[in-house]
């Protein structure tokens, strides 16, 4: 147990390691700025043109460190990125974190800019964010994309979530996730209630399975082979949507999963370049026929 959770914060401290205090440039024709919801004042991007693609981030990660390298590689698309609650350059306020509270910030993020349906993608804590939008706001979402995501709390190696109750914000004194928190937040001096406010997510049991069982949206799942997700909660998810069986003989499930060889948690966001074609061949409604049904 000790040395899991030494190996979770190496590799949280080596994700933020990645993050510049001078953020990155912004060119002129994209949007940003900050939107009255739900008692935030949340700040948001708007990166090119084209079907909109809502990019939301997963725990302790802001927008430069999450999605900096990511963007430039969706084409044709409108990205909308935001931070949530307590997180970057968004400040918290006196209410629960929750999946369900984030959703609906992201629901009216979307009105607020005029956007009447997107598609979703999600990245681990996004990622459960993500499923709450398609529970809650189905009217607005296309399709999801959840990458190492989980709709329940047992969808975590045992071993991963016991591990989330033994993390405090000590175990990152003056780590670069410390310092990537402290260049953005409104609030600097609140590193230790923001580690705590984040983790405590994790440490409520939530099912949401008979709610994503009658969701009527399509869903790309991906994650690592060495994720903190196990293999068979993405297969449990394909069952209900009509697949985790052979496609050549029948009718294939508008869903989809994908396992990366040799990829952990973290190292979903380094294998951009891997899973980032599945998924615009996904979003764009691209199938492959079985062989027996041209």
């Amino acid at each position: 147990m000790k040395s899991l959770r030494t190996c979770i914060i190496l590799a949280l401290i080596v994700v933020s390691q990645g993050f510049q205090v001078k953020l990155y440039a912004q060119p002129s024709q994209n949007k940003t700025g900050y939107a009255p919801i739900n008692g935030l004042k949340m700040y948001y991007e708007v990166h090119g043109e084209g079907a909109p693609l809502v990019l939301i981030h997963g725990s302790f990660m802001t927008i430069p460190m999450n999605w900096e390298q990511i963007i430039p590689l969706f084409k044709n698309r409108k990205i909308v990125v935001a931070e949530m609650q307590g997180h970057g350059r968004t400040a918290d306020i006196p209410r629960a974190l929750s999946y369900e509270n984030m959703a609906d910030d992201i629901s009216e993020l979307l009105k607020h800019l005029h956007i009447d349906s997107a598609d979703i993608l999600g990245y681990s804590m996004g990622g459960g964010v993500a499923f709450q939008m398609g529970i809650r706001h189905p009217e607005q979402v296309k399709k999801l994309v959840i990458v190492s995501g989980a709709y329940k709390h047992d969808g975590w190696w045992p071993e991963t979530e016991k591990t989330f109750a033994t993390m405090n914000a000590d175990m990152f004194k003056g780590s670069p996730l410390e310092d990537a928190y402290k260049a953005l937040s409104p609030h600097p001096e609140k590193f230790n209630e923001f580690f705590t406010k984040t983790m405590s997510i994790d440490l409520k049991p939530y099912d949401w399975t008979e709610d994503v069982r009658e969701m009527d949206i399509p869903i790309l799942m991906l994650l690592g082979d060495a994720d903190g997700i196990r293999y068979e909660h993405a297969n449990e998810l394909m069952r209900m949507k009509g697949g985790a069986k052979m496609g050549d003989f029948g009718e294939m499930s508008t869903s989809r999963m994908a396992i990366l060889p040799g990829t952990t948690h973290i190292g979903m966001m380094a294998r951009a370049s891997w899973w980032i074609p599945m998924a615009e061949e996904f979003l764009d409604n691209k199938k492959e026929p079985g062989v027996f049904m041209e």
